[in-house]
């Protein structure tokens, strides 16, 4: 019983360096993304290259992990990974405040995409054995709350800095390489406390879960084909924001403000929500509809405060996706086939946002309503594979 309570508080005290690591890194890059899509336009930057950046980013940055995650399982090197990718992840981000072109704050933005996608499995694995103590949902909660206290933080920070330094984007950039020096600090300790995490998980899932085969159970391709469709008509920030300044909503400074204001209410949602999920398993995904549908209404409106009504709705389906849809790869697979499962998982996650966001650029260059119709009809094609989802869970396994 007393090694158990040791486990627990192990796992407990890993998860809050963790979630320090992440609110030192969210001030970062959160704080660069919050305005990159007007910065890209100030540069010269189209709609449609705009979303489509926004879209590779993505794309690169989900897609690869199958590669790093395939990786992380064969090498078991799972803080070397981390480190590596978390290092690319925050110095592309300062960087910014060099780009003279917009052709060069893309390759920086999707630089810093690329640096998420080397640490994001490995970090995911090490944090899954560490939620297995505590529960997963809370696990994944807990650390996605800090998360966004540093991407609530980040884009404020910039909005001060763009309303004290007269709407210049260069030293809003360069201030984040502080947060970024803090979150690898914060990194190297964690590291040197808890250089084997994969230990806190004492006990393990059901090999029932897989089949003979080795293959992953149909419940989880029919997750990841509901994860995909979603995604795919979930908008980008990069466009919001692009919206925002293109038709004048707000002023430049607010946009990174409301940004924050987003990554409050994710982080409000992610707690409950992952108690929630805790309790009713993945049929908590049945929330996310409530909240992804309306956004592209919202967001590409021409109403100021409808706009702000949409990105609040936009960060609570944020929240949800990155506590629930993580959590449950924890659960439908077995340690030894996570970082392999969390790779598969956000190749698909990255190819769907990739794929609807350069579509949506595209119509929004044609005529506004077009790009809202696509991201609505994604949105309720993902919602019979949300029912075949529910069913799995219901049925036994095979």
């Amino acid at each position: 019983m007393a090694k158990d309570s040791g486990l627990r508080r192990n796992a407990f005290r890993f998860i809050v360096l963790m979630g320090l690591v992440s609110l030192f890194a969210d001030m970062t890059y959160e704080g660069a993304r919050s305005i990159t899509g007007p910065y890209l336009s100030l540069l010269g930057a189209s709609a449609a290259a705009v979303g489509f950046v926004g879209g590779l980013g993505e794309l690169v940055g989900y897609g690869l992990r199958l590669l790093f995650g395939y990786l992380a399982d064969r090498t078991r090197r799972y803080w070397l990974i981390t480190i590596i990718g978390y290092g690319l992840n925050l110095l592309a981000v300062p960087l910014l405040a060099l780009a003279g072109r917009w052709e060069v704050a893309a390759l920086l933005i999707v630089a810093e995409r690329l640096g998420k996608a080397i640490r994001a499995p490995s970090r995911d694995v090490m944090l899954s054995h560490a939620s297995r103590q505590v529960g997963s949902g809370l696990g994944f909660g807990l650390h996605e709350t800090l998360d966004q206290i540093g991407a609530v933080s980040g884009p404020l920070i910039v909005g001060a800095i763009l309303y004290l330094r007269g709407g210049r984007y260069q030293p809003a950039f360069a201030v984040l390489f502080i947060p970024a020096i803090l979150a690898l600090l914060v990194l190297f300790v964690s590291r040197f406390l808890f250089p084997r995490p994969q230990d806190m998980e004492t006990t393990r899932k059901e090999a029932s879960l897989l089949p003979d085969s080795g293959k992953m159970p149909r419940v989880f391709w029919l997750y990841m084909a509901f994860t995909t469709a979603s995604l795919a008509g979930f908008t980008h920030f990069q466009l919001i924001s692009y919206h925002f300044k293109a038709q004048g909503i707000m002023p430049d400074a607010q946009i990174p403000i409301l940004f924050a204001v987003a990554m409050g209410v994710d982080a409000l949602v992610a707690l409950p929500v992952g108690h929630l999920f805790d309790k009713k398993g993945l049929l908590t995904l049945s929330l996310l509809p409530l909240f992804t549908i309306p956004v592209p209404f919202l967001v590409f409106s021409h109403a100021y405060y409808l706009a702000i009504l949409g990105v609040v709705c936009w960060g609570a389906a944020m929240g949800m996706q990155e506590t629930i849809m993580r959590a449950a790869v924890a659960e439908i697979i077995p340690a030894e086939r996570r970082g392999l499962a969390y790779g598969i998982f956000n190749t698909g996650y990255g190819a769907a946002w990739f794929v609807g966001s350069t579509a949506m650029g595209i119509l929004y260059g044609v005529a506004i309503p077009y790009a809202i119709v696509l991201a609505v009809v994604l949105e309720l094609c993902s919602l019979p594979l949300l029912f075949s989802v529910r069913r799995a869970v219901q049925a036994p396994q095979t």
